[in-house]
């Protein structure tokens, strides 16, 4: 049996970029000859200081633990066929492990799904941003074998360094993410899912969204999954957090589900991941035409797309007034994730990149 050790910060079902990349797809690989061995940094103990301002030794401490286990990591780099580094192998600007495990018998994967090689510092890790350097994501590209990019536009970036560079989209397991029976409810919910780094993005939506309130009242409500300490009275929301066991239904819940983000070369990164969760499960979507979201989505006929306020005070008033046309775009949203976003349209293709560097 062939070996792929996957070089991670999180624990598995931990990271959606992980969780939708490719923990998903370990057991269909197991199933074809390869054992998968995921080597995370920061565990759960670790989740509840990294992510929180001050915490400096904690930090320190959880920083010191990373360079053991990937200096562990190092060592046994000759029994692998395949190291796969999803982003980086550990949380500084350094390469040092990247140039060991290529310095070995295995063949290298790089993945990434986010403009990465742009300087982007959590509000509350600021004080060590000098311990980060973006642009070693160039440097990683140029040692792989194969580059797994989330979209064209990373892919473009990518092939500048690299020429052996593929195109893997982020997926959904249609098997598991599935859409409930209709049932008659007093309000229209519209949601929106991601993660407190994320929040900033949802916002980008709020002027729209106060207009949607005044303009409909009692007749809709708003949902944030991802930050259960977030609230926005004048909309009316207390923030859920994300919990991997209910994460299907709480999302289930909301009729129209929202992608708002500004235009900017991070952006341009971002895979579309919140908008293909919603469209698996046949909610109807708008998202910003932003990046990959103007190939995911074919405006008015598997969901929205909208760039200016007024577009997204028009389209959420044409989705809240129109149930049937909520129904129609829903279920064109999740033909779309089935044939082209799913884990089953995805796995063989995902599969022959594998088979194809353990041959070579």
């Amino acid at each position: 049996m062939k070996k792929i050790l996957f070089i991670a910060a999180h624990r598995k079902d931990r990271a959606p970029n992980q969780r939708f990349r490719f923990e998903q797809y370990f057991d269909y690989l197991k199933s074809q000859g390869f054992q998968c061995e995921l080597s995370p940094l920061i565990s759960a103990a670790d989740d509840k200081v990294f992510y929180q301002p001050g915490h400096y030794f904690a930090k320190i401490l959880i920083g010191l633990n990373a360079w053991r286990k990937r200096f562990v990591d190092s060592m046994k780099r000759n029994d692998y066929d395949i190291i796969f580094i999803a982003r980086e192998a550990i949380m500084t600007g350094s390469t040092f492990f990247e140039n060991r495990f290529r310095n070995s018998r295995a063949k290298i994967v790089y993945d990434f799904d986010d403009s990465i090689w742009i300087e982007v510092v959590s509000q509350n890790n600021k004080a060590l941003a000098w311990l980060k350097d973006a642009q070693k994501t160039s440097r990683i590209i140029a040692m792989a074998d194969l580059v797994f990019a989330g979209n064209s536009f990373l892919a473009n970036y990518a092939k500048q360094f690299n020429s052996k560079v593929v195109i893997v989209p982020t997926t959904i397991d249609t098997e598991l993410y599935y859409p409930k029976a209709l049932i008659q409810k007093e309000r229209v919910i519209i949601g929106w899912s991601g993660s407190v780094s994320t929040l900033e993005h949802f916002e980008h939506a709020i002027p729209a969204l106060i207009k949607i309130k005044e303009k409909f009242g009692s007749v809709i409500q708003f949902k944030v999954i991802g930050d259960g300490n977030y609230k926005n009275e004048e909309l009316g929301i207390q923030g859920l957090p994300w919990k991997h066991d209910t994460e299907i239904y709480d999302l289930q819940e909301i009729d129209i589900g929202i992608m708002p983000l500004p235009d900017n070369e991070w952006t341009w990164g971002k895979c579309g991941l919140k908008g293909l969760q919603y469209m698996a499960l046949e909610i109807p979507t708008i998202m910003s035409a932003v990046g990959v979201n103007l190939s995911i989505i074919q405006d008015g006929h598997n969901g929205f797309l909208a760039t200016t306020e007024e577009e997204w005070v028009q389209k959420l008033s044409v989705l809240i007034e129109d149930g049937e046309l909520r129904s129609k775009l829903g279920k064109a949203g999740r033909i779309t994730v089935v044939e082209h976003y799913s884990v089953q349209s995805q796995k063989n293709k995902y599969l022959e990149y594998f088979q194809t560097l353990t041959v070579q």
